[in-house]
């Protein structure tokens, strides 16, 4: 009897191993021909290790696949060169004259615009006369403070931005309110300072710079 216990023992412990084991090792690796969501793909077997997928991000770039990478953010500082430093200096210089001045050319520009269309409108030379010297006036009560307080520079940028503004050059319109021998007058007067009243304006030329602040100034008045 002892004997058949012992057969029955050896028998049935190697059929519950059996059974026992089975489930789990099913758990641990599911079948090769159920996938899961997510899954890796398939490879040949023993030609990959379990460690050997390396998941990377890749950009598709005419039919070719290449590995990207995002690097870090890395700021590189170093002191500024002397032609640099005078280079930095001159745009901020610039800028400072402009953001100064172009409020001034912007309104100047809206009024003689309006005087022109107030102008075309009359007939006689003694009414055109009249009108120009009552806005002259005005003129002088709100531009004269503010003119004589800017710097020689900053008046360059100044007539620079009128140009812009009204498409004419200070001196032509000088000339054209009171006459040749007043713009010839303040022409000279202009001279002796280094200036002109006939520079021109090229937005796309020697005036690009002056073009992307006042650009970036017209953003600040559109909100």
């Amino acid at each position: 009897m002892r004997a058949v216990r012992t057969l029955y023992f050896l028998f049935l412990i190697p059929l519950i191993l059996l059974i026992t084991v089975q489930p789990v090792a099913a758990q641990q690796s599911p079948s090769p021909s159920r996938k899961t969501p997510g899954s890796l793909p398939e490879t040949p077997a023993g030609r990959f290790g379990k460690n050997d997928t390396i998941y990377s991000m890749i950009v598709v770039y005419d039919g070719d696949t290449i590995p990207a990478e995002t690097l870090e953010l890395v700021n590189i500082d170093r002191e500024m060169t002397r032609a640099q430093r005078r280079r930095w200096e001159e745009m901020t210089k610039l800028r400072n004259a402009v953001y100064v001045t172009y409020p001034y050319a912007r309104k100047a520009g809206i009024i003689l615009n309006d005087i022109n269309g107030q102008l075309a409108r009359m007939r006689s030379e003694s009414e055109k006369k009249a009108y120009i010297k009552t806005r002259e006036k005005d003129l002088k009560k709100e531009f004269t403070d503010p003119l004589e307080n800017m710097s020689v520079y900053q008046g360059k940028v100044l007539m620079k931005l009128i140009n812009r503004q009204t498409g004419n050059n200070c001196y032509d319109i000088i000339k054209e309110y009171r006459g040749g021998f007043t713009a010839r007058f303040w022409q000279t007067i202009a001279f002796f300072f280094g200036s002109s009243l006939k520079q021109p304006y090229d937005a796309r030329g020697d005036d690009k710079e002056i073009e992307a602040i006042v650009l970036e100034v017209e953003r600040m008045y559109r909100g």
